[in-house]
């Protein structure tokens, strides 16, 4: 896999978490994940149609998702587990449609599902693809999370 399609998600992850939750994400060295246990505690995941299959997933650690959701909804907390679980796909939505809009420029068109939420600790991700999977770690004043993609 080509590393240059490592940026339109940096992109997305940066302009998405900047503007939503006033969270300013560093990305650390993409590389190729092994297993299938999810870095963080809870991930949005979609998968993906179009010139190729594939899945995209973003893992959040707790205190990283909790300080998301609480600069997104100030004071107006609800249920911080349902809330988490929304805030988490919108911004695994967003992200996705931001990179995947970053990823025709390199020729390659696609349609995305709509994210499921997966919560718990050493939770596992099922990524569609029998090719390697990049991921790219990100660390923010809010915390870590971790993007993982694969296309096949």
């Amino acid at each position: 896999m080509k590393a240059e399609l490592a940026k339109p998600f940096i992109k997305a992850a940066v302009d998405v978490l900047s503007m939503m939750a006033m969270v300013t994400p560093i990305p650390g060295k993409p590389y190729v994940k092994k297993g299938k246990t999810a870095v963080g505690d809870v991930t949005g995941l979609v998968g993906i149609t179009g010139d190729m299959n594939g899945t995209i997933s973003i893992s959040f650690t707790k205190s990283c998702a909790v300080t998301i959701v609480k600069n997104m909804l100030g004071d107006d907390i609800q249920d911080i587990i349902q809330d988490v679980q929304d805030a988490v796909g919108e911004i695994t939505n967003m992200v996705s449609g931001q990179a995947r809009a970053g990823l025709a420029e390199h020729g390659l068109t696609f349609s995305g599902s709509t994210p499921s939420v997966i919560m718990g600790d050493n939770h596992t991700i099922a990524h569609i693809s029998s090719t390697p999977i990049m991921a790219i770690p990100f660390n923010s004043d809010a915390g870590e999370f971790t993007i993982e993609f694969c296309f096949e």
